[in-house]
């Protein structure tokens, strides 16, 4: 038995995308729905309700502070305070220190203030904690 050959051309397969989820809403909705008026947005944000410009220090590496309160200078600050509280007291001086020697030339020390703070246990007692904030400003 032999077998025939077909001769005709082959259709081309028609290859379907994937229908995403349509968010547009029908044009009924369209109709129904009221017109939403642009909010004005303030270019600056009155300086009473700015957040202060505090970076708290953790277990983080000390460039990623440095790089914190530099992008608080770039933003137009004209000072910055960094707080940091038990081990991560030695990590705020070496990020004040590093930023005054190789980033920032004309920053000054305003002022460090040391306290210590009373932390309440689980198990009923009172353990001590030492914080620190160090304020500079620049001075230009």
């Amino acid at each position: 038995m032999a077998q025939k050959k077909k001769t005709g051309k082959k259709k081309p397969v028609k290859k379907e995308k994937p229908k995403a989820p349509s968010k547009a809403l029908p044009k009924k909705a369209e109709k129904e729905k009221p017109k939403e008026t642009p909010k004005e947005v303030p270019k600056e944000v009155p300086k009473k309700t700015r957040t202060e410009n505090v970076v708290l220090i953790g277990r983080k590496p000390v460039m990623n502070y440095v790089i914190a309160c530099i992008t608080f200078f770039n933003t137009g600050e004209k000072g910055v305070t960094v707080k940091a509280r038990g081990r991560a007291i030695s990590r705020a001086v070496d990020t004040i220190e590093l930023l005054r020697r190789a980033f920032v030339k004309d920053l000054e020390v305003k002022g460090i203030n040391i306290d210590t703070e009373e932390i309440q246990q689980e198990e009923g007692g009172t353990r001590n904690v030492s914080t620190i904030e160090i304020t500079v400003a620049k001075t230009g």
